[in-house]
C-alpha cells in the first residue's frame, strides 16, 4: 500500500492518538506529573480535523489552555503563556505544566503527501497553511527573484491575514536561501521552529525553581484509517533538572 510506504519513509515510528496521549501521561506520570496537580496546554493547528488530539488530551488530562494557532504556529505569546501557568494547580508550594507540541500533515492511501479527506470532502489538504506556503516557496517567478522571494511577507504583516504572515516570516528564517523542501521536510521545519519560540518564551515565564514542566512534540498525521502522531522531543525539567522521555 502506497500510504504505508510513504508513511515508512518520512516517519520512523508513530502511534495512534490515543495512544501517544496514554503513553505521554503514563511516561510523565512517573516524574510526578498526573491530571490532578497538573495542567496541560495545547498547540496545535486551528483546523477541524486536528480537534480530535485536543479532546483525547482533555479526556486524559483534563480541561486544557489552548494556545493553538493557525498551522500550529505559538504566536500566543509571553501574556498566553504565563496565562496558562497561572491556571496550574498549586499543590505543596509546587505546579506543574505539560506542553504538547504539534503541527499536522497528511497522507492519503495512493500515499500523496497532505492530501486527505474530510467530511463531505473527498479531497482536501493538511495542513492547509503550509501547503500554501510550500507552493510559494516552489513558485518559479518568486524564486528567480532571489534573495527577494517573498519579500513583502518579511516586511509587511497583511492585517486581513495575519497568521498567514507570520508562518511565511517566521519559516523563511529557518530555510536556506535557494532550497524548497517538501511539505513533509516543511512540517518537521515548522515543528522545530515552533519548539524553539515556545522554549524562548518558557525560559522568559516559567520559574523552575517552584515549578516542572514537561514538553511533548511530534507531528500529527491524517491517514485513510485515522490519525497517527509521530513523536519527536520530549522531555520534562523536575526540580531544575532535564530529563529526556522516551516513548
Amino acid at each position: 500500500m502506497e500510504f504505508n510506504k510513504i508513511l515508512n519513509k518520512y516517519f520512523d515510528k508513530v502511534f495512534t492518538e490515543v495512544d501517544f496521549v496514554k503513553k505521554t501521561y503514563n511516561a510523565l506520570e512517573k516524574y510526578g506529573f498526573n491530571d490532578e496537580n497538573a495542567i496541560a496546554s495545547v498547540c496545535i493547528c486551528r483546523d477541524e480535523i486536528c480537534q480530535s488530539l485536543r479532546s483525547i488530551i482533555k479526556h486524559v488530562w483534563g480541561e486544557a489552555f489552548n494556545l493553538s494557532s493557525l498551522g500550529g504556529m505559538f504566536t500566543a505569546g509571553k501574556t498566553a503563556l504565563l496565562s496558562a501557568i497561572h491556571h496550574a494547580p498549586k499543590i505543596d508550594n509546587n505546579e506543574r505544566y505539560v506542553f504538547y507540541i504539534i503541527p499536522h500533515t497528511a497522507i492519503d492511501e495512493e500515499g500523496r503527501m497532505g492530501i486527505c479527506s474530510r467530511r463531505g470532502i473527498r479531497e482536501s489538504t493538511a495542513c492547509g497553511a503550509l501547503s500554501i506556503f510550500q507552493k510559494e516557496l516552489s513558485n518559479k517567478y518568486l524564486r528567480k527573484k532571489g534573495k527577494g522571494r517573498l519579500k513583502h511577507s518579511i516586511h509587511k504583516i497583511d492585517e486581513e491575514d495575519i497568521e498567514m504572515s507570520l508562518i511565511r516570516k517566521r519559516l523563511l528564517i529557518e530555510i536556506p536561501y535557494g532550497y524548497v523542501p517538501d511539505l513533509f521536510e516543511l512540517t518537521k521545519i515548522t515543528r522545530k521552529a515552533i519548539q524553539t519560540d515556545f522554549e524562548n518564551v518558557i525560559k522568559k515565564v516559567v520559574d523552575k525553581s517552584k515549578s516542572d514542566y514537561a514538553l511533548v512534540t511530534g507531528i500529527q498525521i491524517h491517514a485513510p484509517d485515522g490519525n497517527y502522531i509521530w513523536p519527536a522531543e520530549c522531555y520534562a525539567f523536575v526540580n531544575g533538572l532535564r530529563i529526556e522521555v522516551t516513548l
